[in-house]
Parts: C-alpha cells; structure tokens; sequence
C-alpha cells in the first residue's frame, strides 16, 4: 500500500496472496530472494541480507537475500525517502550486525531510544536464553500509517511511529517504556514466530502468548519487575477478563473462527502469555530454559503447534503437561472458591474449582498474626502436588475439590495467587485484620499492592453507599495509617510504591456493583 509517497508492505494473515499468486499459508515455508527496480525511490529495503545494489541512471536494481525459510507473511518491502540512524552490535559469538533506523525526514534525532531499546533486546536474547541475532543486517521502518502496532517481518520490521520516535521534549515516560517494549517484542519475534512458527492461524498464540511473555520478561528485567507484573495484570483483567465474561469469549486457541483477522484478542495475546508464564511456574526458570532450546532443536525452521511447545517443556523438565493443555482448548475465566478452617491445631485450606477443572498452579506464603512472614511452611497433608519453595508453596489443584493441611500459628493470615500465579478469579473471605496485615507486612510485592487494592476498593463502595444516602464521606483510618507507614520506610523501588497508592482501575471497581449505583455518584467518590 502507499502512504505519504512511500510503499509499505502487511502480509499477516493473508496479505501476501494480494501481491501474487502463492501459497499464502503459515506452514508453507520458502526462502525468498526479492529485486527490486524502482525509479524516485532512493530507500528499497526488503528482508534478509542485501547482497547487491546497482544505478544506472535514474533507475535502482537493489536484491535482498533471505537465507531461512519463512512462511509468506512475514515478507516485507519497503520503498520510499527515508533518512536514517546507523549503529550495530556484536553478538556473543564475535559477529558484527549492521543496525538500521529509517524514519520520515527530519524525526531521525527522535530515533535513538528506540535503538537504544533494539541493542537491550539483542542483549537480553543471548543473556536470558541464548539466543542471537541470525543475519547481518536489522532493520526498522518507523510509518506513520501503519493500521498495526509493529510486525516482525524477518530482518525487516515495520512499526507505526508511535512505537519508534520519542525524544524528552515531548514524549512521556511511558512513551519511552512503550518504545522499549514493542522494540523488545517484534526482535524477540525473530526466534519465536520466524524461526519456528506456527502450522495454522489457529495456533496463534503459539508465537503470540510466547513472545508477549518474553518482552514482558524482558521489561522486567530491565525496569521494575514488581509494577510490570502488577501492569500485565492490570491490563489482564480490564481487557482480557471482561472479553472471557462476554459474547466474544473464546479459547487460547480457537477451534473455528469467521475471519483470520478476529483471532487478534486479549486473550490469544495475553491469556496465552499467561499459560507460558503458568509454565515457567510450574517446572522453574532453569527448566524453562532448558525447554526453549529443546524448542527450537526439534522444531527451528518448521511450522508447528502448542502441543508441541509443550512437547518440548516436557522433555526438558520431565513433567507431563498433558492435562495442563486443557488450557489451551478451554474458554472463560477459571473460578476458585477457598475457604479456612482454624478450628483445629492447623490450618486446613479447602480449594473448589466452580468451573470445569483445569491443572491451577496456586502460589501462597503465610504471614504469623505480629506480621512475621513464615520463612518455611510446613505441610501436614495435602490431595495435590506440592513444591515447597521456602516461604512460598506452590499447589498443583487440578481436581473439583483438593484439600491442604498446614502446621501454621493460629489466626496466620494466607498470602494467595502470588505473583498471581494463574490467571484466575480467587474468591476467599478473610478473617478479621487479614487484608491489612497482609498490605502491611507481606513480602511479595504483588500480593501486597492485590490487598491494597482490596482496602481502597472496599472504601470507595462504603463512600459510594454513603453519597447515596446523603451521609456525606469518611476516611479508613487503618488504610491511612497502611499509606504513612510505606512513607516512612525506605524507598528502594519509588515505581511500586507509586503504584501502591494507585487507585483500582474503574472496570474493576464496577464489577462489584450490582447495577443500582447511578455512574455520577460512583465517579464523585473517586474524585
């Protein structure tokens, strides 16, 4: 298509048999030798490595060369006026990868984090899993009218401007944190989603879940780990939760779909994001690794499906995921009822699965009544597997109803879905002060800003009642107490303790409404 005067390329899904005849599906893969002739356009960019370029006049004759095989939608081309930045990066192995920017003229200056953030990225790769660079060449081309985000055609992506030009005069701090992770996200494509990608449309959270795990992992490593966990489930459960509970609801991979283009969810991007974190979780970061290199030493340069992913996980932790791939086919948002009894020397926690079972990794540590956390829980019996972690234990409940019995001191206050451990809705009533304990003395930053959360939301409906009644508002004075006590110890990560006095989005809060709050007066309590 044209834009501006320049001529860009989108093949994903099915774009590619718009240019030519070709068997314009994901399984088949070619490697691609691409001319391009051209008269006005001094920038000819297609993918792979350029192997020659020639002017006779007004007329340029430039071939790329793509020497790993690719389905049809990740071919890219690109003609236009363009100026550029230039840089490069060795790899572990010693090789020398030519880096390259095009931009419309005049916005190169606004460039430079988002190369910045490209060089972060081939770094990570090799740090965190291996990984490098492929060819000799990595290019971007920053358009204006890009319908999508990014794509991460092979050796050539193409993002909308959004997501390349930054610079501090004008872009906020999320701009640049945004730039850095949709950078991270379309390089890490190149691995996974070029080098292996997937057999069909309808395995395409097998690229996306994945990759979107891995830039979320990347984020982390590189900002605050607390508050881009805290952020994924934010946005999780404000898009992906509230299109599970509607009309649109569907598996991470669907079984039948009216258009290709309608498989572009929430839920296939960040639930199946989710799975793979799930796991992570479950077999460890090591394994993990160990289950990524047995990925792509059986499948690199193939096109292949989830349950060969996990095929991979399997051999390489000795864990059989079968039943964890339910998963995959299974709709909706899994529901889970606790509930407690002390009523003996222990701690009896009963677990009810309200929707149809699925293998739940449920992480949880304990807090003692002074505030103490208990460094090594110990475990009386349990109906489900167990990894004991130190502070935190790790349930494997997979049937309707699993049971576990704890020596805990009385009235130990239950830190539960650390992390957020799956991706689930956990119904539990706790005991009395546990919720404030838990803001208070809990170790895992995310449980600590989940109870907090909690704290302020239950003060905004108790506000909201009270409008209603004309009885003017009041204030938790427990939850004062809670916000001067975290300013008065020290500061290591400023980020999460913004996002601990954060508000509760309002699509979260308004699921505890029952439809008789007029949106004025929910509003003005916020206010």
């Amino acid at each position: 298509y044209s834009s501006n005067n320049k001529y860009f390329t989108q093949c994903e899904a099915e774009g590619f048999r718009k240019i030519t005849y070709y068997q314009d599906r994901p399984d088949v893969l070619s490697k691609f030798t691409t001319t391009i002739i051209a008269s006005g356009y001094p920038v000819l960019l297609s993918n792979g490595n350029l192997v020659s370029e020639t002017k006779k006049g007004d007329i340029t004759t430039v071939t790329w060369e793509d020497p790993f095989p690719k389905p049809a939608y990740l071919f890219a081309l690109v003609a236009g006026n363009f100026d550029k930045i230039t840089d490069s990066f060795t790899t572990r192995s010693g090789r020398n990868i030519l880096l390259e920017i095009y931009v419309d003229e005049g916005m190169s200056s606004k460039a430079h984090h988002a190369m910045k953030s490209v060089k972060e990225s081939m770094k990570w790769d090799e740090d965190r899993y291996d990984l490098e660079y492929d060819l000799d060449r990595y290019m971007i081309v920053a358009a204006n009218d890009f319908n999508f985000g990014a794509m991460e055609n092979k050796g050539l992506n193409i993002f909308n401007a959004k997501y390349v030009l930054a610079d501090t005069e004008t872009a906020t701090d999320v701009d640049f944190y945004n730039i850095q992770s949709v950078v991270g996200h379309e390089y890490f494509h190149n691995w996974t989603g070029n080098r292996v990608t997937c057999r069909d449309w309808f395995q395409l959270s097998l690229k996306e879940g994945l990759t979107v795990y891995r830039d979320q992992e990347f984020s982390s490593d590189l900002n605050s780990r607390s508050v881009k966990r805290i952020d994924d489930v934010i946005r999780l459960r404000t898009s992906q939760f509230s299109e599970d509970a509607g009309s649109n609801s569907h598996p991470v991979r669907p079984s039948e779909a009216f258009n290709i283009s309608n498989f572009y969810t929430a839920t296939i991007y960040e639930k199946g994001a989710e799975l793979i974190r799930m796991i992570e979780t479950l077999i460890g970061r090591d394994k993990f690794k160990l289950g990524i290199k047995k990925y792509f030493a059986l499948f690199d340069g193939k096109a292949v499906t989830t349950e060969d992913f996990c095929f991979a996980m399997s051999e390489a932790s000795k864990k059989d995921l079968t039943y964890f791939q339910k998963w995959y086919t299974q709709k909706g948002t899994p529901k889970l009822e606790v509930s407690r009894d002390d009523s003996s020397k222990h701690l009896k926690l009963d677990f009810k699965q309200i929707t149809s079972p699925l293998l739940l990794p449920i992480s949880i540590g304990l807090i003692d009544e002074s505030g103490k956390c208990i460094e090594k829980i110990e475990v009386v019996s349990s109906t489900c597997e167990i990894q004991n972690r130190g502070d935190t234990i790790l349930l494997e409940i997979t049937k309707d109803t699993e049971s576990i019995t704890l020596n805990a001191p009385k009235n130990s206050r239950v830190s539960f879905l650390r992390d957020f451990s799956a991706p689930i809705i956990l119904k539990y009533q706790p005991i009395e002060n546990e919720i404030y304990d838990l803001a208070t003395h809990d170790t895992n930053a995310f449980s600590k800003w989940e109870a907090m959360q909690q704290l302020v939301t239950t003060d905004i409906l108790k506000n909201i009642d009270l409008l209603q009644k004309k009885q003017g508002t009041t204030f938790d004075e427990k939850l004062i107490a809670i916000y001067k006590k975290i300013l008065t110890e020290p500061i290591s990560d400023p980020a999460y303790v913004a996002k601990l006095f954060s508000f509760p989005e309002f699509d979260n809060i308004k699921l505890e409404f029952d439809g008789s709050y007029p949106l004025d007066e929910i509003l003005k309590s916020l206010s």
